[in-house]
């Protein structure tokens, strides 16, 4: 069994790839795959760390998008990582994070103890800042427990704190990632927790763009949006895919609590190019 979606220092997990390849290792999983936000930065290292644990390794990446005012996410696998119009989009992304994040610390610091440097602390070289950082600097100054609890109290996407940032539409985002040879899933499509989640309308436009598969068993899907994904994935053959959303200590979810098969792993290598 694979685990298709991992995070490491690289974006916002809490882990250094040697870490996170290790514990993986540990799990009795087949392989995984790599998919820190709007990165390709670790897939060498990962790829290294995979032959020597003898882990299978699928390199993946996963894609910051927004479409009828949601957040939607999408994981890319095996896409080419020089391809130009892809890299202009992430690249995008990410140097709109940054003035996002500063601009939601300056409007924290009115209320709590955050300063821009703490954020940094949290933060690694080649890193995509976001607002995991930020709960990790508001934990180590004592003001909430963990990056759960900052995620349901103080930065939500309702709350006061909360800045958008610039994100590829996903629609354009599936079109991007299959010119550049890659396989699109839709990350956890139903996680009604985090927030508003993409309209069946919007997904339909994804499927019609070369959306290859939906990830329909992760933590944040509920048995009954499971059943509905399900019945999508069937009727548009669909790949169905299981992962954890793995970030360390930064999350509850744990490896492999949610995984694929390696017959649809080797689907998706299939379809790359």
């Amino acid at each position: 069994m694979y685990d298709l979606h991992t995070h490491s220092q690289i974006s916002d997990g809490t882990q250094s790839l040697d870490e996170l390849v290790g514990e993986i290792a540990t799990t009795g999983l087949t392989g995984f795959a790599l998919t820190d936000h709007d990165t390709t930065a670790g897939w060498q290292r990962a790829g290294q760390l995979a032959e020597h644990f003898g882990l299978d390794f699928l390199p993946g990446m996963e894609v910051s998008c927004s479409g009828q005012g949601v957040s939607v996410h999408l994981l890319s696998y095996m896409h080419d990582p020089q391809d130009t119009a892809l890299l202009t989009e992430i690249s995008r992304a990410r140097e709109s994070r940054v003035g996002r994040a500063q601009r939601m610390v300056q409007l924290l610091a009115e209320d709590y103890p955050l300063t821009w440097e703490a954020v940094q602390d949290h933060t690694h070289e080649g890193a995509t800042v976001g607002r995991p950082h930020i709960a990790d600097a508001l934990v180590a100054a004592g003001v909430v427990a963990n990056r759960s609890e900052v995620f349901e109290t103080i930065l939500t996407a309702r709350s006061k704190y909360y800045v958008p940032h610039y994100a590829v539409d996903p629609v354009q985002a599936v079109s991007l990632v299959r010119a550049a040879g890659g396989v699109p899933v839709m990350a956890h499509p139903r996680a009604v927790a985090r927030g508003r989640v993409a309209s069946e309308e919007l997904i339909l436009a994804m499927i019609d763009a070369g959306l290859a598969g939906l990830e329909v068993y992760h933590r944040d899907n509920g048995p009954e949006d499971r059943t509905w994904l399900l019945q999508v994935a069937k009727e548009y053959d669909l790949l169905v895919t299981g992962s954890s959303d793995y970030h360390g200590a930064g999350k509850p979810n744990r490896l492999g609590e949610n995984a694929t098969d390696r017959e649809t792993v080797a689907r998706i290598r299939e379809q790359a190019r």
